[in-house]
């Protein structure tokens, strides 16, 4: 009986893959078979060689996707050094925090700029690609809790992180009929360098923890299987979905 988790044979390119939540996605998805272009600002040299130190197959991309480029040339890139492209994981993002009186257009555009904008173009020129190759892909992104909540002094993180969630569901309707699923994924509170000013604060870190059923922080390791699902053919039948991998957060 065959494995409807098995990605043998796929190749998934992951945004922000150098460190934290992509780190752990690029090697979940390679764990399960799948080659993996790691893409990122800085060398994501580390999951590259974690990946194939563990007899993997990765290649590592340094680019900024904040900068003026043509993302049908990134998504040929990968093309010509893995064969193929079936998986996109649009994980790359970045936060600002300020009071929402005193946030300023840099802030609001710099976050705007990778966190929503980056996407919906990355999106479209791995969906083209999927769609001329004939076999459909599946194109994760990743969302957030700020995707259902407000927050508190990140505008322009809780606006990206809400326009994820309605990309997600526009893409997933505009593409299903080519065999492109587009989901996402909404972690919950995770221990990475985006919220070490949250853990590193007594009063902010205690409240968070006391509001997760799971008493902890996620680990970034705590997205792989749910990555992993969306990537594969289990999978083949969600569309639009948002899955929150939050210990519970979003149910108190």
């Amino acid at each position: 009986m065959s494995n409807p988790f098995d990605l043998t044979g796929k190749v998934a390119v992951v945004t922000g893959a150098g460190t934290g939540l992509g780190q752990a996605l690029a090697l979940g998805l390679a764990r399960a078979g799948a080659s993996v272009a790691a893409i990122d600002r800085v060398d994501p040299a580390e999951t590259t060689a974690a990946i194939e130190g563990e007899g993997g197959r990765c290649c590592g991309i340094q680019t900024d996707l904040a900068a003026s480029f043509d993302y049908q040339e990134l998504v040929a890139m990968v093309v010509a050094r893995l064969g193929d492209v079936h998986i996109l994981v649009n994980n790359a993002g970045i936060i600002r925090r300020a009071d929402a009186i005193d946030f300023s257009e840099t802030d609001w555009d710099d976050v705007l700029d990778i966190n929503l904008k980056a996407v919906f173009f990355l999106s479209q020129a791995a969906a083209r690609y999927m769609s001329a190759a004939g076999h459909g892909g599946k194109i994760i992104n990743i969302a957030s809790m700020l995707s259902f909540q407000g927050g508190i002094r990140v505008a322009s993180y809780t606006a990206s992180k809400s326009g994820i969630a309605g990309l997600t569901r526009l893409l997933a309707n505009e593409w299903a009929a080519k065999g492109i699923n587009v989901n996402a994924i909404a972690p919950g509170y995770m221990a990475t360098n985006n919220t070490q000013a949250l853990r590193e604060d007594p009063v902010r870190n205690r409240e968070i923890l006391a509001r997760i059923p799971a008493g902890r922080w996620g680990e970034p390791r705590d997205l792989q299987g749910t990555a992993v699902y969306l990537c594969s053919s289990a999978a083949d039948y969600v569309h639009g979905a948002i899955l929150p991998v939050d210990g519970g957060w979003l149910t108190r």
